[in-house]
């Protein structure tokens, strides 16, 4: 009876595993279909994963503005705090989206435009400035004198306005909002953001109904406390880094409309979206900023203004920066910059942004590891001294 048990077994498992073979094998053989089918599931539910992450964006004020309407002497006011709170957040970025559109994002295209359309005459000028420098100039050495001529080949082998243009712009905006483009898409995310921005109590007691019935205490205390130390991280992360991109945007705007910059706007408000990216983010910016410069003003005036901002840089690194984000991440510089450069290769610049609080988080987890590792072998080590 039990080698007729055994045998049974082992019959069995050789008839899953054959089921199981030929089921991976049928899942690659119509993977094309399969992943069709994927993608036709992700772009239904494209306004849903937008209204959320919207709504996790918007969360930090909307909970900063509900905690100051909680105290409010007002009892109409407190009793609604939640709903007014989102509110006005829907408002006040409305409002936003508003001046971004009408204020800053037509100086921007149209000093990107300009910039285009007379890109050829300074750079002509630019070749004119470098051929009258006295001969006995470091510029003037072959290496200097190739590299410029292999530019202005370049150059005359690209025909930018193809690229950029009232048209082409507006094409890459529809492009860049087409995961809501439709109406009705922008609707269902609107009111999904919403509803998750009034109801989030009951989506976490949710989430956190289903870890206790799927783990044990212990374990659902934990994934509990990691989920909090990730999204403090997140927040603090995303909605500092958004912060000082803003004030260093503006304060190089300012800066640069001083010195008589060309483009400042445009300069200003790349710096300060590259920002964004750590390390890698305003060293790009910088330097796209000083070629722009040296052909649109000159080299004295490029130099100026790199000095200036790369003074601005390091008074952001030392004193904004650090007062915006303080010590929340706690990861080292070298581990930032492995991550932003593994982030922005296999996932662009999203992937750059999102790399270094990502890896505070991996970081965390795989602190408590090691530390619970350490703790039994201590616990195994002692057990032994004893016996």
């Amino acid at each position: 009876m039990k080698a007729i048990k055994q045998n049974l077994s082992k019959w069995l498992y050789w008839f899953l595993f054959a089921i199981a073979v030929i089921m991976v094998y049928k899942f690659f053989d119509n993977f094309t279909t399969i992943s069709e089918v994927i993608g036709n599931f992700f772009d239904v539910i494209a306004p849903f994963l937008t209204g959320a992450l919207l709504a996790y964006l918007l969360y930090i004020p909307a909970s900063k503005i509900e905690k100051g309407f909680v105290k409010s002497k007002a009892k109409f006011i407190r009793k609604r705090a939640r709903g007014l709170s989102v509110l006005l957040t829907f408002i006040l970025a409305i409002l936003l989206i508003i001046v971004l559109v009408n204020v800053i994002l037509p100086i921007v295209t149209e000093s990107v435009i300009e910039l285009v359309n007379n890109f050829q005459g300074y750079w002509n000028s630019t070749v004119e400035r470098f051929n009258n420098l006295p001969e006995d100039s470091i510029l003037k050495s072959d290496k200097v004198k190739d590299i410029i001529n292999g530019l202005g080949d370049s150059i005359r082998n690209i025909d930018l306005k193809q690229y950029i243009n009232p048209e082409k712009i507006s094409t890459y905006v529809k492009s860049v909002l087409g995961v809501a483009s439709g109406i009705f898409d922008v609707f269902v995310t609107i009111v999904v953001s919403v509803y998750v921005l009034l109801q989030r109590g009951k989506i976490l007691d949710f989430c956190a109904k289903i870890g206790m019935a799927i783990f044990d205490e212990k374990t659902c205390n934990k994934i509990g406390e990691y989920f909090n130390n990730s999204n403090k991280i997140f927040f603090k992360f995303i909605s500092s880094q958004l912060i000082d991109a803003v004030i260093v945007g503006i304060l190089v705007t300012i800066a640069m409309t001083i010195i008589g910059v060309k483009y400042a706007v445009l300069l200003g408000f790349m710096i300060g979206l590259f920002n964004i990216i750590p390390y890698f983010g305003a060293i790009i910016a910088v330097a796209i900023s000083v070629l722009i410069t040296i052909i649109t003003g000159g080299l004295s005036q490029a130099l100026i203004m790199a000095i200036v901002v790369i003074i601005l840089q390091q008074v952001d690194a030392n004193i904004i920066n650090p007062k915006i984000i303080g010590n929340s991440l706690e990861i080292s510089p070298l581990l930032v910059i492995f991550a932003v450069t593994v982030g922005g290769a296999y996932f662009g610049v999203l992937g750059m942004f999102l790399s270094v609080p990502i890896i505070a988080v991996l970081k965390i987890v795989i602190n408590d590891y090691l530390d619970y590792r350490i703790r039994n072998k201590k616990t195994y080590k002692s057990i032994d001294n004893n016996e």
